[in-house]
C-alpha cells in the first residue's frame, strides 16, 4: 500500500513500530477464538462485520451461531423469506443491517453467481456495506491490505495521534483515513493486524474506562503524553433529540391472543411485527371498528415505555383492548396475526414490543419461548 508524501503522517519507521508492538501484543493477548474467526470464510466475515456494526462482540456471538445453523450459506440466506432474518435479528437492534443483508444476498445471487465479490467497489456497491466494512471483510478473508476505520479504530488512531475534532465530521474522518491508511501492513501480516487494533480499541482503548497501563503502543500515544485520553476522541456535538409519541393498542380476545400487524418495509422497525398504532383521534373503540374490525369490550391504558433511537426519543403508550371476538390464531396468513404470547414467534419483533409481549405471558403465567431477547 502506496503512503503519501504527507508530513502530517507517521514516517514508516513510527507505523512499522506501531504494527510491531501491535501484532506481539495481539498474539499474546487478542482474542483468536471468536466464532467467525475458525472459518475465516467470506460469507462467515460479511455476517459477523454487520452484526458488530455499533453492538459488542458479547452481545453478538449467540446471534451469530443461530444465525450460521440456520443460514450456513449466502444462497440459503437469499432463499430465506424476510420474516425469518428478522425473527433471528430480533434484539440485535438497527434492523436495517438485517434487511440490507438480505438484500445483499439476494443481489449476490443474482450478480455475482453466488459468491460474495472479492473486489472493495463491488462489495461497497451492495447495500449495507460500506468502505469499512468492505476492507474488513477482504483483509480478514483474503488477506488483503485495505484499512479499516470502524469505532474501535477510530478511537484507537484519534488517541494516538491526538486528532482534533469529533471524528464523524468529514475533515477529521479524512485525517484518521490516512492515519489508517498509512498505518495498515501492505503484506498479509494484514489480516492480524485488522483484528488486532479492533481488539486493542474494544478491551483496552475504551471509551470510558482505558487501560493504558497495559497499552502495547502506550510509549508512543499523545493523547497520554499530553493528558487527554479521556477528551479525545471528542464527543458528537450535543443536540437535543426530537421527542415523538404514539399508542400501541394490544387488541386481546377471549383466548389470550393478540393481534400483530407487520409494519412497512422501510421507516422505524421497517419489516418487524408490532401492535397496531393508534392517532389518539377519536376513541379506541371508534378507531379499532373502523381501522382492525373490532368491537372492544374494554380497555386499558399501561405505564409508557421510553425507547430511544439515534435521531429520536419515542414514548410508547401501550393501550390494552380487550375484544369481543376470539382470534383465529392463523400465524402465516397476510400482513395482520393472531398470535398467543408465550409461544414460539419466528418473526422479528423490536423490543418494546417483546418487553410487552413478555408481560402479557408472564400474566398468563407463562413465559415466551421465541429467541427473542431485549
Amino acid at each position: 500500500m502506496s503512503r503519501p508524501d504527507d508530513p502530517c503522517l507517521p514516517t514508516r519507521q513510527e507505523t512499522a513500530r506501531f504494527a510491531h508492538r501491535l501484532l506481539a501484543w495481539y498474539r499474546e493477548h487478542g482474542r483468536h477464538d471468536l466464532p467467525w474467526q475458525r472459518e475465516s470464510a467470506p460469507y462467515r466475515i460479511w455476517i459477523s462485520e454487520i452484526m458488530l456494526q455499533q453492538t459488542r462482540v458479547e452481545t453478538v456471538i449467540p446471534y451469530f451461531e443461530r444465525f450460521m445453523d440456520r443460514f450456513p450459506d449466502l444462497a440459503t440466506l437469499a432463499a430465506a423469506p424476510l420474516d425469518e432474518v428478522l425473527g433471528l435479528w430480533s434484539g440485535l437492534g438497527y434492523y436495517a443491517r438485517a434487511r440490507n443483508l438480505h438484500r445483499a444476498a439476494q443481489q449476490v445471487m443474482e450478480q455475482h453467481g453466488g459468491r460474495l465479490p472479492d473486489a472493495l467497489d463491488a462489495l461497497q456497491a451492495l447495500p449495507g456495506i460500506g468502505r469499512s466494512t468492505a476492507a474488513a471483510i477482504l483483509a480478514q478473508a483474503h488477506g488483503r491490505p485495505h484499512a479499516i476505520l470502524d469505532g474501535n479504530v477510530r478511537r484507537v488512531l484519534a488517541r494516538y495521534h491526538a486528532v482534533e475534532g469529533w471524528p464523524g465530521q468529514g475533515a477529521v474522518q479524512s485525517r484518521l483515513w490516512r492515519l489508517a491508511e498509512a498505518h495498515t501492513p501492505p503484506d498479509r501480516r494484514v489480516r492480524d493486524y485488522t483484528q488486532a487494533i479492533m481488539d486493542l480499541g474494544a478491551t483496552l482503548c475504551t471509551r470510558g474506562t482505558p487501560c493504558c497501563d497495559r497499552c502495547p503502543v502506550a510509549d508512543g500515544c499523545r493523547a497520554l503524553a499530553e493528558g487527554r485520553v479521556r477528551e479525545l476522541p471528542h464527543p458528537r456535538p450535543r443536540r437535543e433529540l426530537p421527542r415523538r409519541s404514539t399508542r400501541m393498542v394490544i387488541a386481546r380476545a377471549p383466548d389470550g391472543s393478540v393481534l400483530l400487524e407487520r409494519r412497512p418495509p422501510s421507516g422505524v422497525w421497517g419489516g418487524l411485527w408490532g401492535f397496531p398504532e393508534w392517532d389518539g383521534q377519536g376513541t379506541l373503540e371508534a378507531w379499532c371498528r373502523a381501522s382492525l374490525g373490532l368491537r372492544v369490550a374494554g380497555s386499558e391504558r399501561w405505564e409508557a415505555i421510553d425507547h430511544t433511537f439515534s435521531h429520536f426519543h419515542l414514548r410508547i403508550t401501550p393501550v390494552l383492548a380487550r375484544i369481543t371476538l376470539p382470534g383465529d390464531r392463523v400465524m402465516d396468513a397476510g400482513e395482520r396475526i393472531w398470535y398467543i404470547p408465550g409461544h414460539p414467534l419466528d418473526r422479528g419483533v423490536a423490543a418494546p414490543v417483546q418487553r410487552l409481549l413478555e408481560r402479557i405471558a408472564a400474566d398468563r403465567g407463562t413465559r415466551p419461548t421465541d429467541r427473542s431477547r431485549t
